[in-house]
């Protein structure tokens, strides 16, 4: 079984910064892509960054020149550093990894961390 725990989420004023992590733990062989997503009451869950094994990066319009996403293979964690934050960020903010098993890929989510901007 895999689990992926996060944690540097809460309340920050606007303006100010946060650092999410994202730990992953159990049966892993290979993580190929990580990533962040976002979900706000009432809203769909929205990718916010994603960073492949090879690197590619990719960032929602809404967060970038704000948000940097990051990993560290050795540790199997993903980053997330949040600048100049806004009040519409504000959403719980879910981690997802991507293994291969064979030719079958599988995803598996974090438990979600709360980010609350205040303006």
């Amino acid at each position: 079984q895999v689990q992926l725990v996060e944690s540097g989420g809460g309340l920050v004023q606007a303006g100010g910064s946060l650092r999410l992590s994202c730990a992953a733990s159990g049966s892993i062989f290979s993580i190929d892509a990580m990533g962040w997503y976002r979900q706000a009451p009432g809203k769909q869950r929205d990718l916010v960054a994603a960073i492949t094994s090879g690197g590619h990066i990719n960032y929602a319009d809404s967060v970038k020149g704000r948000f940097t996403i990051s990993r560290d293979n050795a540790k199997n964690t993903v980053y997330l550093q949040m600048n100049s934050l806004k009040p519409e960020d504000t959403a719980v903010y879910y981690c997802k990894i991507v293994t291969w098993t064979g030719p079958i890929p599988r995803d598996y989510w974090g438990q979600g961390t709360q980010v609350t901007v205040s303006s």
